[in-house]
């Protein structure tokens, strides 16, 4: 995986029962982020792989994506299809810059509205399938990249995938 361009930023979580020094060196020197011995809580699972996440998110250098006729600004939460700006709802900005940074990953709908709007914010599923038909309606020739995946949730696909 850390090979490849498309999934060298995923993050890697070893989970083993495997627990001696040099098991935890070799599978950290072999491309894993981290390292986790059975038998372990839930719990500190979840913090593991959320820190995780937040570093790798963290550590993005550009706030800016291109993808052929589209880009994505996150500091002047600006859209440009063809050089054209699009004018989006925040919503509607909000999901297209999370799928676009995370190209090809699968998201739910609730993983959209947790990362959107928290876990208190009172929306549906369906607002979010609304929000994505906008969305394409308004990004036209780019919507091509954003894709339903059936009885799942939405993602952003690349042309080389």
């Amino acid at each position: 995986l850390k090979n490849k361009a498309e999934t060298q930023d995923i993050p890697i979580i070893m989970l083993t029962a495997k627990g001696e020094e040099s098991d935890i060196v070799k599978g950290l020197e072999t491309g894993a982020d981290d390292y986790v011995t059975k038998p372990f809580s839930i719990k500190v699972l979840l913090a593991r792989v959320n820190s995780l996440l937040r570093r790798k998110s963290d550590g993005k250098t550009s706030d800016s994506l291109n993808y052929e006729n589209l880009f994505i600004h996150a500091g002047k939460r600006e859209v440009k299809v063809e050089n054209k700006i699009i004018d989006l709802t925040y919503t509607e900005f909000q999901i297209l810059f999370i799928l676009a940074s995370h190209p090809n990953w699968v998201y739910t709908r609730n993983q959209l509205i947790d990362e959107i709007r928290g876990d208190d914010y009172p929306v549906t599923d369906r607002s979010i399938d609304f929000q994505f038909v906008g969305l394409r309606k308004k990004l036209g020739k780019a919507s091509k990249f954003l894709k339903t995946v059936r009885g799942v949730g939405y993602r952003f696909l690349t042309e080389d995938n």
